[in-house]
């Protein structure tokens, strides 16, 4: 059964006036961070916040609301002009390529402001990020209530998940893989390239296609992903 905030977001997703109200705000947010939400309290740091809205756009869509503190604290924002100025100055020179997105203020009972920016799910990944003096560009998504850079495996995932006629060879590699993942259920990159000797752009090939064959999925860590049948 779906919870009440997965029920409220999708309003919200659809665009329906009467739920963008106090409220609905304060129900969301006692539910707390998660997959498609995250709070920041203020914008004085854009490009700390951008990263955010890049992974909604690289996942599954979602909405940062500012003027929310970590543990739900509906302070809003005094000046949330000046703030929504600052924040998408910030997505239009550090980020690329474009993705899609809406904003728009919730009146608090303090005469303060929220700032929901609503982040859809893109269609042009993967997104990068990259700030002034940064020699590459960095790719993130969005990991239940967590956002993490995007691997090099990752990032190709997201570039081809939509590509047609993707295949692959069942052969030795793959048909140890499959046995290992139903006795031990997780493996890394490392593990499935030192285990059996492959180098580690074959070991990462081989994941990256069963993966986009709806063979295996990943679940994107900061350290290492981690591949699981799925």
């Amino acid at each position: 059964m779906r919870s009440g905030s997965e029920i409220l977001l999708d309003a919200w997703d659809r665009g329906e006036e009467e739920c963008l109200d106090f409220k609905n705000l304060r129900n969301l947010v006692r539910h707390g961070e998660g997959q498609r939400l995250e709070f920041k309290m203020k914008v004085k740091f854009p490009e700390k916040i951008i990263k955010e809205l890049v992974a909604f756009a690289n996942s599954d869509g979602g909405h940062l609301f500012v003027g929310v503190g970590d543990e739900g604290q509906l302070e809003g924002l005094k000046f949330a002009e000046e703030d929504q100025f600052l924040l998408e100055r910030a997505i239009d020179k550090f980020c690329f390529p474009a993705f899609s997105y809406r904003v728009y203020p919730v009146s608090l009972e303090n005469g303060r402001k929220v700032l929901v920016y609503q982040v859809y799910e893109s269609v042009d990944k993967p997104h990068f990020v990259q700030l002034e003096g940064e020699e590459q560009p960095h790719c993130y998504v969005r990991v239940k209530d967590r956002t993490v850079q995007a691997s090099k495996e990752m990032k190709q995932i997201l570039r081809r998940e939509h590509q047609d006629g993707i295949s692959f060879s069942y052969g030795d590699s793959e048909r140890w893989l499959m046995d290992y993942l139903r006795t031990h259920g997780t493996i890394t990159l490392q593990e499935f390239s030192t285990k059996l000797a492959l180098p580690m752009w074959l070991a990462s090939r081989k994941l990256v296609l069963l993966v986009l064959t709806k063979v295996l999925k990943v679940e994107p860590r900061e350290s290492e992903d981690l591949y699981s049948l799925l």
